[in-house]
């Protein structure tokens, strides 16, 4: 029994949930996810928040999901994390000006 619960993920323990992401979202295309957790509607302390919320998605997932949709949801997690990266160089910009 000690080795079964050795074997859970923290993420099973967590029964909050602070955001609403619309139903069915991580369902779509990694554009329209990527592009919909960035959108102050979803996520309103911003695109991070949306980072958090599909890294939690991913982990909470765990083995059920297939590859392909694994693969469909990291990629939304580069296109978010390269609108992350494209908004911190242009605030970096905004400040030396």
């Amino acid at each position: 029994m000690a080795q079964r619960t050795k074997n859970r993920k923290w993420v099973a323990k967590v029964r909050t949930d602070s955001t609403h992401p619309p139903a069915g979202l991580f369902k779509l295309s990694a554009p329209t996810i990527a592009r919909s957790l960035a959108s102050r509607k979803v996520s309103p302390k911003g695109p991070q928040s949306g980072m958090r919320m599909l890294n939690y998605f991913i982990n909470r997932a765990g083995r059920g999901l297939s590859p392909s949709r694994r693969a469909e949801l990291e990629r939304a997690k580069s296109l978010l994390s390269k609108r992350l990266r494209g908004r911190a160089s242009r605030s970096a910009r905004a400040k030396k000006k």
